[in-house]
């Protein structure tokens, strides 16, 4: 498989890391190479946390700025400060749902409208999938699921080629029982949003 490059970029605690390993885990389902790397900033204070992964044969799991095939955004100001990985064939997921730093809630900075965030990356990528992970979340039973809300919205672009079926199992794999019928209701409320279109 020609290498593909995927950076998620997230808050701390949204799971992005949990969403990297499903993704791994399915693409060992699939009989895909998978390379991985994580970044934590500050992640237990509500800093980035950004992944790179890359499915097929490469060599690093290194993403140099306009490489990324897919951006997956769980915030959308992470997501547009991540443009600059991106170029014009990127396909980009994101979250509308926002979640300003603690200077904007002391008024010390300025939080962008999501509108022009959603419009920005609109006119500097190839495709954006925005929803309100968040609300879906909440209605699969718990906001803590954002996470694979986004990924079955990845998975019914078709960007990534992985079948819903798999990624499914590694859902599964990757999730504590308990929580797993309430996970695999959030990837299939995703995946309806991205096939409506919601932007």
């Amino acid at each position: 498989m020609k290498p593909l490059r995927m950076i998620i970029v997230a808050v701390g605690g949204q799971g992005n890391l949990l969403a990297s390993k499903v993704l791994g885990e399915a693409a060992l389902i699939e009989g895909v190479e998978v390379r991985m790397s994580e970044i934590h900033g500050m992640a237990q204070r509500g800093g980035v946390v950004e992944s790179a992964i890359i499915f097929g044969d490469a060599s690093s799991s290194i993403i140099s700025d306009g490489e990324a095939d897919i951006l997956l955004g769980f915030e959308p100001a992470e997501t547009l400060r991540a443009i600059g990985r991106c170029s014009a064939n990127t396909r980009v997921i994101t979250n509308t749902a926002t979640l300003p730093p603690f200077t904007v809630a002391i008024g010390k900075g300025n939080y962008p409208e999501v509108n022009e965030i959603k419009q920005i990356l609109k006119e500097k990528t190839a495709g954006l999938v925005a929803i309100d992970a968040m609300a879906l979340a909440r209605k699969a039973g718990s906001p803590m699921s954002v996470n694979i809300v986004l990924l079955g919205a990845l998975i019914q672009t078709g960007a990534l080629g992985f079948s819903k079926e798999n990624v499914k199992e590694a859902i599964k794999r990757r999730i504590k029982p308990a929580l797993v019928e309430m996970n695999l209701k959030a990837f299939d409320l995703g995946f309806e949003a991205a096939a409506a279109g919601t932007v």
